[in-house]
């Protein structure tokens, strides 16, 4: 009996054995392929090499140089979705910003601060769309923080060479950023300089000899939408007068959608030089506001007219009445600018508007240049009971009038040629 059992014994622990290691080597052979090995030895006696990926190190290389890669620029990588072969060849690089960079909270600083941005020059645009339109102008970039590479690549090559390119977190930008739904992209640029600036053809082929002067506009909203609605029409250039709000504040930017960069803008004037900025023979016109029974009356009194400061006006009118209490004498202190509809003729010559704010109104010297240049206020009849129109929407009434009386004017010298 112990014979048969012996023999039962020796058979299967050569068979136990085998499986084992057949087993084993089956494990082994998953997990090295697992590893990304270099060679795969195959049973067959078959050695297959493969190449490590581009970019990658052993971990012992990868920890060691790890402090130092946080510091260094890293390659622009190539996206499936974008044509390879313009991003290669730039050589463009990028840092990425990691916890502890201050790079962003201190540019954001000097450009959200109106006096900080006209000592150092700077300005904030944001937005793919704005920036591209700079771009586009010839504006300078100085820096872009960007959350995303794809955004990046969205911009013109040839415009960012030498510009300092950081990645940030969605989340950095969004704390810094004025719009409701941050686009994940921000660009510090110099601020532009009218003369340099490259305006669209097609905005000089239809520019106008129509200039807007603003004056006393302080609210952002509304400088923006004038804005607009200048480059809308036309115009040949936009000045602004010392009182009204930063233009290339952001919340003026992002009311302005662009308009920045389609018409040339002046800004931070004092009335003595407003003259030099305006074409020769340019009369000068205000825009002035009232109800019906001001206009029956036609009053030159500025209390009566939505568009003159009455605190401002009130002040003059104290001060000559006292003068005159004094000389005995009794002058008009208020320039004699006659008032005429909005839609009559004022065209015939090259004309500037002028824009008062709805706090101050429009100045003293304001009527004294309209006076001057044999220019005149223009009326806009508006419902007994209404104060004022907003100025914006004031500014595109005159400026739309304006271009309507031009074109007007073109097309009947053009059937008289056509006659002769």
């Amino acid at each position: 009996m112990a014979a048969l059992v012996r023999p039962a014994r020796f058979v299967e622990r050569p068979l136990l054995q085998v499986v084992q290691a057949w087993d084993l080597d089956a494990r082994r052979w998953v997990r090295a392929l697992r590893r990304s090995p270099v060679k795969v030895v195959f049973p067959s006696g078959e050695v297959v090499e493969r190449k490590r990926a581009p970019g990658k190190q052993p971990r012992k290389a990868a920890s060691e140089a790890g402090a130092q890669e946080q510091r260094e620029k890293s390659p622009l990588e190539e996206s499936p979705s974008h044509a390879p072969s313009t991003w290669e060849e730039s050589g463009l690089r990028y840092d990425k910003a990691y916890p502890g960079d201050r790079r962003l909270s201190s540019v954001m600083t000097i450009v959200k601060s109106r006096p900080f941005r006209e000592k150092q020059g700077k300005i904030l645009l944001e937005g793919r769309r704005l920036i591209t339109d700079a771009l586009k102008a010839g504006a300078v970039p100085k820096m872009f923080f960007f959350s995303r590479l794809e955004y990046l690549k969205e911009l013109p090559v040839d415009k960012l060479k030498g510009v300092s390119l950081i990645k940030v977190k969605f989340e950095d930008i969004k704390d810094w950023s004025d719009l409701v739904t941050p686009q994940g992209i921000m660009g510090i640029f110099a601020k532009p300089d009218h003369v340099k600036m490259a305006y669209p053809k097609t905005q000089l082929q239809h520019s106008l000899p129509l200039s807007l002067i603003c004056d006393n506009l302080r609210d952002p909203g509304n400088l923006g939408t004038i804005l607009r609605s200048a480059a809308g029409a036309g115009c040949s250039k936009v000045l602004l007068t010392k009182g009204c709000v930063d233009p290339w504040e952001p919340k003026v930017l992002r009311a302005g959608m662009g308009a920045h960069f389609q018409v040339p803008i002046i800004n931070n004037l004092e009335w003595e030089t407003v003259p030099n900025y305006l074409p020769p023979d340019t009369r000068v016109y205000v825009a002035d506001n009232c109800g019906l029974y001001a206009q029956a009356q036609m009053s030159n009194k500025a209390s009566d007219h939505g568009w003159v400061s009455n605190q401002r006006l009130l002040k003059f009118q104290k001060y000559e009445e006292e003068e005159d209490v004094e000389t005995g004498t009794s002058q008009d202190w208020l320039p004699d600018v006659e008032v005429q509809s909005y839609d009559s003729d004022w065209t015939e010559a090259p004309a500037a508007v002028v824009i008062g704010g709805e706090t101050d109104g429009v100045s003293l010297e304001s009527l004294q240049l309209a006076e001057s240049t044999g220019g005149k206020r223009l009326l806009i009849p508006v419902v007994p009971g209404v104060d004022s129109l907003n100025s914006a929407m004031a500014a595109s009434i005159l400026l739309f009038e304006g271009k309507r009386q031009l074109r007007g004017r073109a097309e009947h010298l053009s059937r008289d040629r056509s006659y002769h």
